[in-house]
C-alpha cells in the first residue's frame, strides 16, 4: 500500500522543505530561473543567475525579472510562518532598485519575517550579488487565510 503525502496538514516551513528536498518545485522557479537553497521559519533564501534572455531594452536585467524573485522570497517567508490548514495571497509588493543587474551575474534573495499575525503578515527582502552588492529591496503585505 503506498501513502499519499497531505499537503495540508504540513506546516508551511514543512511544505517549503519538501521543495529543498526536490518534492516539489513551483512552475514559476523553473519560469523565472531561481531556486530555493534555504528554508527556516522566519527566513528564505533563493538563489539565481539572471540571463540576457530577461534583458530590457537598456541592456539590463529586466525589473520585472528582479520583482518578480523578490515577491518569492517574501511570499515564500510569509509561507514559512504558516500553521497546517492556512494558505495567504499578496496585498501588495513594493519594490527598489538600488543598481542595475547584468546577465551572468549570481544573484541570492534572502526574505525575512518582519511580523506574522493571525489575518496579516509583513515581509522584506533584498537582492544581492554574491559580493554582497545590493541590487533591490522589497516588502510585502500578505493576508493570510484557512483554507
Amino acid at each position: 500500500m503506498t501513502e499519499t503525502l497531505d499537503i495540508a496538514a504540513l506546516s508551511g516551513v514543512e511544505q517549503l522543505r519538501l521543495g529543498l528536498s526536490g518534492g516539489f518545485v513551483a512552475p514559476i522557479a523553473r519560469t523565472v530561473g531561481f531556486e530555493l537553497t534555504e528554508v527556516e521559519e522566519g527566513r528564505v533564501v533563493f538563489e539565481a543567475v539572471p540571463t540576457a534572455a530577461v534583458y530590457n531594452p537598456l541592456g539590463s536585467v529586466h525589473g520585472g525579472w528582479i520583482a518578480t524573485v523578490l515577491d518569492s522570497a517574501c511570499g515564500c517567508v510569509v509561507h514559512s510562518t504558516l500553521r497546517p490548514g492556512q494558505t495567504y495571497t499578496t496585498l501588495e509588493l513594493k519594490t527598489v532598485f538600488h543598481k542595475a543587474l547584468s546577465a551572468g551575474t549570481p544573484v541570492r534573495a534572502e526574505g525575512r519575517i518582519v511580523q506574522a499575525g493571525r489575518r496579516a503578515a509583513f515581509a522584506e527582502a533584498d537582492l544581492r550579488g554574491l559580493d554582497g552588492r545590493l541590487y533591490a529591496t522589497a516588502t510585502s503585505t500578505c493576508l493570510v487565510m484557512e483554507r
